[in-house]
């Protein structure tokens, strides 16, 4: 997975908006205003942070070495990935899925409901 890749995979969720907020070297995504991934435009090979269920986050640890603890990021909560080929695209894209999913399910009633209004 590439940086356009990536962005593409991000970008085609339902809902979901890019941004610099942190500057221009930082991508961010969010869902709903909030963020679910974020990458450097500088990564080689790309990295990126995304949100994961704590128990999940120290699973996927300890089976996968390109994944880390969130760099600069809520350790508990997020996970830096290194697209460095270790894992196929497919198990990224589900990674991503689930930050994606973890991100809505946390919205309020009334973003959910924007959210599902969105075409």
């Amino acid at each position: 997975m590439n940086l356009e890749s990536f962005r593409e995979y991000c970008l085609s969720k339902k809902g979901v908006t890019e941004s610099l907020p942190f500057g221009e070297g930082t991508l961010v995504f969010k869902v709903m205003d909030k963020v679910f991934a974020l990458t450097g435009f500088d990564s080689q090979p790309l990295s990126f942070n995304i949100k994961c269920d704590p128990e999940k986050a120290i699973e996927l640890r300890e089976q996968h070495s390109c994944v880390l603890p969130g760099y600069h990021m809520n350790k508990k909560h997020w996970n830096t990935i290194i697209a460095d080929g270790s894992v196929k695209d497919q198990l990224l894209q589900e990674w991503i899925d689930h930050s994606y999913e973890l991100v809505v399910k946390a919205l309020t009633k009334a973003k959910k409901e924007e959210l599902a209004a969105v075409e």
